[in-house]
């Protein structure tokens, strides 16, 4: 062979070498192709399968039969028990196997399977969202120290509600009973919720605020429903203050001519009557109401028994006044020569409302201003500001418990 035909064997081989490395190459990139689809195979699939068990599982919980509530009534000796169906009569079941023994109890809410009414679960207790969604404090922060010129309204409320939690051997000893129930009365903004919170707090009672006006409901039965419930929870919490303000919402005069709406008003009047009457004076539950209509509130609310102790508070007086504002400016900084008399003189007639939102402003016309020391001309323009407009309306709604 000589040397052209070597040269040519040389040439074509380094074509046929780089031709394999070339294919070795694309070949190499089509593997790790397929390698990195595998995987978005794989983890896709773990994907499906997951998707899968999930409609299987919501597949299986449409298919099985519905459940109906129910109430326990008995729990016999071999075991069984006997419950009253919301669809139907007593009857005498079986209980699942899973449910803990402790839980079945006389009285407990239940899932019934729909065809053998056997017993599948025990149900918590139902109470309605907007009883849930009371204001609920387990303990008020508000002392008697922050309630200004009320000194023989926090004796009243102290032997009428502190006292019967706190000491209630004492009222045994003397052989007398406390009020059941107490009712605040006064103009808007005198310190009723304030003087409801601060026995709470010196109690350590769970606080239960509820607005009279939401007991009100559309459909029949539902206003006393929620009555019922409040009470419940109310016991559930004890030892607890129940605070129904606005009572005069649901409290007004029965009238022989009404309108459905009126009715109901009256059947979740009723209601409340009933629960009143129910409870021990000397309980873990007292019940205070606040309104600033108590020349409508029914008299049946009103009888000994219910409602049977009455603390009307009135517009502060002067020195109540003067008392208030001490409270209210003792955190704030003030210029030395603020005259808190004149200050109290110039607001006759303004509620305890009134002189903490005055104290509020003057501080509000001071940061207004870049300074931090609240001087006289602040608290002027913060009274003619605040009671501009309110302190005569306020002056009306007094002449009502003159």
């Amino acid at each position: 062979m000589d040397d052209h035909q070597i040269r040519e064997f040389h040439e074509k081989l380094s074509e046929r070498i780089a031709t394999l490395e070339e294919r070795n190459d694309k070949l190499l990139e089509n593997s790790k192709r397929v390698e990195g689809e595998k995987r978005f195979i794989e983890t896709e699939l773990g994907r499906l399968q997951k998707e899968i068990k999930r409609l299987k599982t919501e597949l299986d919980r449409l298919k099985a039969p519905p459940l109906i509530i129910g109430s326990l009534r008995d729990v016999l000796a071999d075991g069984r028990v006997v419950v009253k169906s919301s669809t139907g009569p007593d009857f005498i079941v079986n209980t699942a196997e899973y449910i803990a023994k402790e839980n079945i109890q006389v009285g407990a809410r239940v899932a019934l399977n729909k065809q053998t009414l056997a017993v599948m679960g025990v149900l918590p207790p139902s109470l309605d969202p907007i009883v849930m969604g009371a204001e609920i404090i387990d303990k008020p922060s508000v002392t008697y120290t922050e309630i200004g010129g009320l000194r023989d309204q926090i004796r009243e409320i102290k032997e009428a509600v502190e006292d019967p939690l706190l000491k209630p051997e004492l009222y045994r000893k003397v052989g007398i009973e406390p009020p059941k129930g107490v009712l605040l009365v006064g103009p808007p903004g005198t310190g009723k919720t304030l003087l409801a919170k601060a026995v709470a707090n010196r109690t350590n009672a769970r606080f239960i605020r509820f607005v009279g006006s939401e007991l009100v409901q559309k459909y029949i039965g539902e206003g006393a429903r929620l009555v019922r419930e409040l009470f419940q929870m109310a016991r559930e919490k004890s030892p607890s203050i129940v605070f129904i303000d606005e009572l005069d919402s649901i409290g007004a005069k029965r009238l022989e001519v009404a309108t459905s709406g009126d009715r109901e008003v009256q059947r979740t009047l009723m209601q409340l009557l009933a629960e009143l009457d129910g409870f021990n004076p000397l309980g873990d539950v007292k019940i205070i109401g606040a309104t600033n209509r108590p020349d409508i509130l029914d008299e049946a609310l009103l009888r000994p028994g219910r409602f049977d102790r009455i603390i009307e508070i009135p517009l502060p007086e002067f020195e109540a006044r003067r008392e208030i504002f001490k409270i209210h400016v003792q955190r704030m900084s003030l210029e030395p020569d603020i005259d808190l008399d004149a200050l109290a003189s110039r607001v006759d007639g303004a509620t305890g409302a009134d002189i903490k939102a005055i104290s509020t402003e003057a501080g509000m016309f001071a940061i207004r201003e870049d300074r931090t020391v609240v001087t006289t001309a602040d608290f002027d323009h913060a009274v003619d500001k605040v009671l501009g407009s309110t302190l005569n309306r306020d002056r009306d709604v007094g002449t009502m418990y003159a």
